[in-house]
């Protein structure tokens, strides 16, 4: 976990979308103990949502978390999504979505249609933005399925490394940040020379590479406007 955590610490990030994350009985333990190394708060997901998280740093204000378990397939990993809307402030809302997507392509491509559904809910009324593993490559269907609704940042404003799999030996982008209209993309990628981070954190954090993007929200629109 030392590893992760300096590498989560180095990112600075506001709020964070975790997959795989701890979801076996002791996972609110192992959950406490990430919050402590990296100074983050939990917001949603774990065991409730099959190993998709949000976190965030103490300053937005959680107004909504809740989940979502998808249907078991034999044989296969159970998915589902973690879900959060947070206030910036006194200023913007975000509808957050953390998911990590099947291994199986027809059902990966179903997930995608139930996740833009659940993210037109949930981002109905303020931009959202989804985070995650995607586990297929641009080309594949579920990810253009995303994208041709959501601004791929990554794709939009490229922002240090392009692959994300694997962390050992990155050769492919299966993870990405996708953002509803009206969030500015300023960049997106997987960061490289994290401060503080030890030589080889990223490849003992976690299978895959962190991405980090710098995101600009609007500003909310007034009550009745």
């Amino acid at each position: 976990m030392g590893a992760l955590a300096r590498v989560i610490r180095a990112c600075a990030p506001d709020v964070v979308c975790v997959q795989e994350a701890p979801r076996f009985p002791g996972w609110r333990r192992r959950t406490a103990r990430l919050e402590r190394a990296t100074g983050l708060g939990y917001v949603s997901g774990g065991a409730s949502s099959c190993g998709t998280m949000i976190m965030s740093a103490l300053g937005p204000t959680v107004e909504y978390a809740g989940d979502v378990t998808w249907p078991l397939t034999p044989g296969q990993h159970r998915r589902g999504l973690a879900l959060a809307v947070l206030r910036f402030g006194s200023g913007a809302r975000l509808a957050v979505v953390s998911c990590h997507l099947s291994l199986l392509a027809a059902e990966r491509y179903r997930q995608a249609e139930l996740l833009l559904e659940r993210l037109g809910l949930l981002a109905a009324r303020m931009p959202g933005v989804v985070a995650g593993g995607l586990n297929e490559r641009p080309h594949g269907r579920a990810f253009r399925l995303l994208a041709g609704r959501l601004t791929d940042a990554g794709r939009h404003a490229p922002e240090g490394g392009p692959f994300t799999f694997s962390s050992a030996a990155p050769d492919r982008r299966i993870d990405a940040v996708l953002c509803t209209p009206g969030v500015e993309v300023l960049g997106c990628g997987v960061p490289a020379d994290l401060p503080g981070t030890r030589p080889g954190d990223p490849v003992r954090a976690t299978d895959h590479l962190p991405v980090l993007a710098r995101l600009r929200l609007p500003p909310e629109r007034p009550s009745g406007a």
